[in-house]
Order: structure tokens, then sequence, then C-alpha cells
């Protein structure tokens, strides 16, 4: 089965630091750019970063850039998100897909379940 497994969200308080993970199972990483996501309640979904397959190529919304670190480790079939100086604006779901291209493009073909972050005092 192909999937996507994201893991690392919590409650945090505002300034503090999260590390999700988005594992793959079922098909290898590799070959794919990866990009995280996420939904805030009443809002709509937005990019927050992506990284290509070879991993030397990443960008970022202009909301996280600077307290956002994406990064991946092809062995281990996992990627990572990197979350500091994190805001409450920050709260929301968070989710990893699978684009369809070794590079960042608007075709994901896998899409993970979500993580939960808060960021609240």
């Amino acid at each position: 089965q192909l999937q996507l497994v994201e893991s690392g969200g919590g409650l945090v308080q505002p300034g503090g630091s999260l590390r999700l993970s988005c594992a793959a199972s079922g098909f290898t990483l590799d070959h794919y750019a990866i990009g995280w996501f996420r939904q805030a309640p009443g809002k709509e979904r937005e990019g927050v970063s992506c990284i290509n397959a070879s991993g030397r190529r990443t960008n970022y919304a202009d909301s996280v850039k600077g307290r956002f670190t994406m990064s991946r480790d092809n062995a281990k079939n996992t990627v990572y998100l990197q979350m500091n100086s994190l805001k409450p604006e920050d709260t929301a779901i968070y989710y990893c897909a699978a684009d369809r291209y070794y590079y960042c493009s608007d075709y994901k073909n896998y899409w993970g379940q979500g993580t939960q972050v808060t960021v609240s005092s």
C-alpha cells in the first residue's frame, strides 16, 4: 500500500520549535519532489515549502522563510520540516505530498493524513 505518514506535530509555545517528519511506505521518495502544506480552521490549504528529488533545491512561502527548513534523507525514505520561532498563526494541520515529478510542481500524486500543530501559550 502506497502511503505517506506525517509525525512530529503537537502543542508548542510561541517561539518554540517542532520537527515534522514525512515517511513513505510502499514506494521510494527519491524520485519525487515533496511538498509540505497546511490548513488552518476556516482557511484554505496553503503551500508551505517544497524540496526537489535531489534535495538541492527548496522553496518556501514568504510567511515561513527564515523560520522553517525542509530537508530529506532519501536513505531513510523520509522528508523533514524543521519549524523554529513558531507563531500562533502557524497553527494548522500539516500535510506532506509527493509530487508527480522530480521537481516541485502543482501536481501531487500522494498525500498524507496530516499532523496537527498548535502554537499557543
